[in-house]
């Protein structure tokens, strides 16, 4: 028996009397699935009959088909439901009127990987100020952090720096379900649309996805282990650069590298790295950077969840390249990247450009990280008004 009931499977034991005879639409994707590996838009016809009349996908469209950063998905018809399928990463990442007098509520069932730079959470809020504005109820069906719900890390967003992959003043690791930062982003920042929060049975803040008893399916293309996942919060910033990311290979993300890159000296200078091993190893991308070159870099392979602070960890990694390497082959990665065409990626990663200019400036780690503290603690207090669980 799994330790662990999703918002998904509590919801279909138990549907809220007041959606009877509501229109409901579903903003979900092949991850929305219960832990017999059925779809939330079956089990949701099945207590509620021909009570679907809309699906909604994120970005990478409603099967997760699309592998990379602004391949839009166009709108589509669900075969088995026949229903309409509104891409929300397409034409449009803002539902429009259209789109949602289709529907009475909109129920959200989306995985989400517990960091900042990821766009579930910004095409949820979306969602919360459309519902809004045209009077729509939202329910999301939550879902655990697969990074768990206590470790709480890196800068708050700087608004100067917002974008598709951040709208708001939160740390890249946040510590929340999809569920409590929905209620952060819907009261705190002022949207009050109707929300429910449907909330899981069993799930504590110490556990990690391992932990939880449920089966892991991708939530994005690179994203295929709860491993991934766990590198993603620090990792995400070779996003910025020409650094491979480990897009093309068997393992993105855990993997990363370039062709210029010297790997001895690199191991000396970063050292030993609390809670990780890493591992020399060399691949070539068959597809994204540096497709069919040879790339030397690294595996990271966690040792001890518990001491591994993934983005402390990249930061710290990626000023080393840029230590060794700025003068001989590293570049920042230049626009467009999630619709800004001006602003530097890597600005967008981080979510503060001054945190870039001292890396490049070669500042002490632990002073960059010690002036985020404060931020970051007044976030850890803010959070704790939408604990859903001890």
């Amino acid at each position: 028996m799994n330790p662990v009931k999703t918002g998904l499977e509590v919801f279909i034991q138990s549907p809220p009397k007041w959606l009877v005879g509501h229109r409901l639409g579903i903003l979900c994707n092949p991850a929305s699935v219960d832990s017999g590996f059925r779809h939330v838009r079956f089990l949701i016809n099945d207590v509620l009959p021909g009570r679907i009349t809309a699906l909604f996908s994120p970005q990478h469209g409603f099967f997760s088909e699309k592998q990379d950063n602004m391949i839009e998905s166009p709108h589509d018809v669900d075969p088995l439901l026949n229903v309409p399928v509104f891409s929300l990463y397409g034409k449009t990442r803002i539902p429009d009127r259209p789109m949602f007098e289709a529907i009475d509520t909109l129920i959200v069932d989306l995985q989400d990987v517990g960091t900042r730079v990821y766009t579930y959470a910004t095409t949820l809020s979306y969602c919360l100020e459309a519902a809004h504005r045209m009077d729509k109820a939202v329910v999301v069906l939550d879902r655990p952090n697969p990074l768990g719900g206590t470790a709480v890390e890196g800068n708050c967003l700087s608004q100067n720096d917002a974008s598709f992959v951040g709208r708001y003043p939160i740390p890249m690791r946040h510590g929340l379900t999809l569920g409590e930062l929905a209620l952060l982003i819907n009261q705190h920042f002022g949207i009050h649309c109707r929300l429910h929060v449907i909330p899981m049975h069993g799930w504590r803040r110490s556990m990690l996805f391992c932990d939880t008893g449920l089966p892991w399916i991708a939530p994005s293309p690179n994203l295929p282990t709860v491993h991934t996942a766990m590198v993603y919060p620090g990792q995400v910033l070779w996003e910025g650069t020409n650094v491979s990311e480990g897009r093309g290979t068997t393992q993105p993300f855990e993997y990363f590298g370039a062709p210029y890159l010297n790997t001895g000296r690199f191991c000396k200078l970063v050292g030993d790295v609390a809670g990780i091993r890493l591992r020399e190893i060399a691949f070539e991308p068959t597809s994204n950077k540096w497709q069919g070159t040879l790339c030397r870099g690294f595996q990271i392979h966690i040792v001890d969840a518990t001491r591994y602070l993934p983005y402390e960890t990249s930061l710290r990694m990626l000023q080393v390249v840029l230590k060794l390497h700025r003068e001989d082959g590293f570049e920042w990665k230049k626009p467009p990247y999630e619709y800004e065409y001006r602003r530097l990626p890597i600005d967008l990663i981080i979510g503060d450009s001054l945190i870039r200019k001292r890396l490049e400036n070669q500042e002490n780690p632990a002073n960059i990280a010690a002036s985020w503290q404060k931020d970051l603690d007044g976030f850890k207090t803010l959070s704790k008004r939408f604990y859903l669980y001890a």
